[in-house]
């Protein structure tokens, strides 16, 4: 062994001089790499010549002079290895051989792709929670880059289906059903499968691809049948309906019965299934009294019921593959019908129809000619009898009743107002009822509801909204100019007195022509004298031209503004003619007048204390001037003056303005000492 060992580096030594070399025999090239330059050098000694064996991957290399190409680029998914067969030869004799290996490493280039574009599925309605509904193998999707890992994630296009649905991981893309199916809210979901070579989306290179998933809910048998109408306590329970309806005593019905809220009708509670309902009474059909169909659920009368009784009758609705069904109460009231007569809520019953209408031409409401006119009786007894009530036509040829409705039953060659007697008859109770039909006969196209055609009758005279709330408007900008022409003529004539009524009403103070009392009741009377009023601007009274009384010449009173009611005095003598000044009058002297009276009313200032007058201006338009003089006086000479203002209440009538207010009433409330003086002259004053 150690000679060998000492021969064997000579050996080689020897055959390398003999035959070719290398310097590297394994090389990685990443896939999708293009090689420009040689990939190794080869020594070949002198004499030989080398080439590229048979074992050589095909096509894949090329010998140019003493180098070695790669001739290809290298693709992983094809051929994960390449080897270059050299062959050394001297003449036909190989001398020498070698492998070159070419290794080719995985790159990612390829995205995944799922074996499918849009995938349906049906599911059950009934299909448990947590079931996958999808297997794996059918959502996988395949990726020829063998070293990837997949991602998957599923996005909702149904709104919410993606709350129903859910992928069982990231990398095991089998479909899990999450929450229960409802076919009544959503018969169709539909969802996107995404997949990723890449972890994250953003990593480059990075690949992804998509898949459509509808899933198809099919309707299962979960719920019995329903008595309509239904009243939902939530979307799946529904409280069915229960019928209630009225028969007349010693009578049977030909027609199935009226009963509220409806006819007895149900359907099944899996629309989607639809099973056809039989119906038939379990319970309570006395004597056989009632029949129901067995496909619609009609109840009819088999025969009569002599005397009143209610029926209690458990109907059944029950789908035809016998599999659910469902009971509800149906209550039948029998009645005694004597003495009940249909009534027909309008005595007269309008109706138009235009000129040279053929037979079985509709009559139009005249009210509104847009709706047929009908006819209507009602039992007010039996009102789920009026189904049973028949109309005819008694007196008139020319129409005919077709049920509630009212038909031509011969051509209208005239124009003009029809009347027509209307019956109705009762099948069950025999009660009948008459009204009276009035049709007018035009030659034109009746008018649509709101229009006002000349020569109609007060009955035909319509208006449209618009044309009412024109009117309306005019009213309405009338009557604000009539208020404010009265506001302006009570604010011309009366305004100075209001204004100053309104600023002094609780002063004791005389206020333009009012003749208020001097003092409220709850002051103390004041026994200083009363200012005199100084002439000059303001909108109280004052003198004439001059400061001269004014005369007044006779003129009609001007009303006072109201005051409350004032008790009657013990004597009021009549006022004088507005024709007769008051100097003239024969009762307006203190001498012809009650003892102690003194007047109100005077064309002079009088400095006299203890009574309130009227002065007068001096022209023709002035306004009276209420002078108090309050001087104080002895309580002998008030106590027989109590109460003896006497002519006052009448005094608004006689130009004297205000005077009305000075009653002996008042005179008397206010205390002692304010009462006219009896023993004062009297020849210039008057008394009313």
């Amino acid at each position: 062994m150690g000679a060998w060992a000492l021969l064997l580096p000579l050996l080689l030594a020897a055959a390398q001089a003999w035959g070719c070399s290398v310097n590297q025999t394994v090389f990685e090239i990443e896939e999708n790499t293009v090689l420009s330059g040689p990939l190794v050098d080869i020594q070949v000694p002198e004499g030989q010549t080398v080439t590229l064996g048979p074992l050589s991957t095909p096509h894949a290399f090329r010998i140019q002079g003493n180098q070695l190409f790669l001739n290809v680029t290298p693709d992983y998914e094809d051929t994960t290895m390449l080897l270059a067969d050299l062959q050394c030869r001297r003449g036909d004799t190989v001398v020498t051989q070698l492998n070159v290996f070419v290794t080719v490493l995985d790159v990612n280039d390829n995205p995944p792709v799922f074996p499918f574009e849009v995938k349906r599925k049906e599911v059950p309605e009934d299909t448990k929670v947590n079931t996958i509904v999808i297997p794996q193998e059918e959502l996988a999707a395949t990726d020829l880059d063998q070293s990837d890992i997949l991602f998957y994630t599923l996005q909702e296009v149904t709104p919410g289906a993606g709350s129903v649905f859910s992928l069982v991981g990231t990398n095991f893309p089998a479909l899990r059903l999450d929450q229960p199916l409802d076919f009544d809210r959503s018969q169709n979901m539909t969802l996107l499968l995404r997949v990723r070579d890449t972890p994250e989306e953003n990593t480059v290179p990075s690949h992804s691809a998509t898949a459509t998933l509808v899933l198809e809910v099919q309707p299962a048998d979960l719920r019995p049948p329903w008595f309509l109408p239904c009243l939902y306590s939530d979307p799946h329970v529904c409280i069915q309906a229960q019928y209630h309806g009225a028969i007349p005593t010693g009578h049977k019905l030909p027609a199935p019965l009226i009963l509220r809220p409806g006819p007895i009708y149900a359907v099944d509670g899996d629309r989607g299934i639809n099973q056809r309902i039989i119906y038939s009474i379990l319970q309570g059909n006395v004597d056989g009294t009632f029949v129901i169909n067995a496909d619609s659920g009609n109840l009819t009368m088999a025969r009569s019921v002599p005397s009143p009784k209610t029926f209690l009758l458990l109907v059944k609705g029950e789908q035809e593959d016998r599999a659910r069904y469902s009971v509800t109460r149906v209550t039948v009231e029998a009645r005694a019908a004597a003495g009940s007569l249909p009534r027909f809520p309008e005595s007269l019953y309008r109706g138009t129809v235009p000129l040279g209408s053929g037979v079985g031409v509709t009559v139009k409401d005249a009210a509104d000619p847009s709706q047929p006119l009908r006819i209507q009786a009602q039992d007010p007894e039996f009102p789920d009898l009026n189904s049973a009530i028949t109309y005819r036509v008694t007196n008139n040829s020319n129409f005919r009743m077709d049920g509630e409705a009212v038909l031509t039953a011969a051509p209208l060659v005239q124009a003009g107002v029809f009347y027509a007697e209307v019956q109705a008859n009762n099948t069950v109770t025999w009660g009948t009822a008459t009204t009276t039909l009035q049709i007018q006969v035009s030659e034109q196209e009746p008018p649509p509801t709101g229009s006002s055609g000349a020569g109609g009758g007060a009955g035909d005279q319509r208006f449209s909204a618009a044309e009412m709330g024109a009117l309306g408007g005019v009213l309405g900008a009338l009557l604000l100019l009539a208020l404010l022409a009265l506001a302006f003529l009570v604010h011309k004539h009366y305004g100075p007195r209001l204004r100053c009524c309104a600023s002094k009403a609780l002063e004791p103070q005389p206020c333009g022509f009012d003749n208020k009392a001097f003092l409220p009741d709850d002051r103390e009377p004041s026994w200083s004298p009363a200012p005199s009023p100084s002439p000059g601007p303001g909108p109280g009274p004052g003198p004439g031209p001059g400061g001269a009384p004014a005369e007044v010449p006779p003129a009609p009173a001007v009303p006072s503004p109201p005051t409350p009611p004032l008790p009657a005095p013990p004597a009021s003598p009549s006022p004088p003619s507005p024709g007769q000044a008051p100097e003239s009058s024969s009762a307006a002297r203190d001498e012809g007048g009650p003892a102690g009276v003194r007047s109100i009313l005077t064309k002079e200032r009088r400095p006299e204390g203890g009574y309130k007058a009227v002065w007068f201006g001096g022209t023709v338009g002035a306004e009276a001037d209420v002078v108090v003089l309050n001087a104080p006086v002895s309580d002998a000479d008030g106590a027989g003056d109590s109460g003896s203002n006497t002519g006052s209440d009448s005094g608004g009538d006689s130009g004297g303005e205000g005077s009305g207010e000075g009653s002996g009433d008042e005179g008397a409330d206010a205390g002692p000492g304010w009462g006219p003086r009896a023993d004062a002259p009297g020849t210039d004053s008057t008394y009313i």
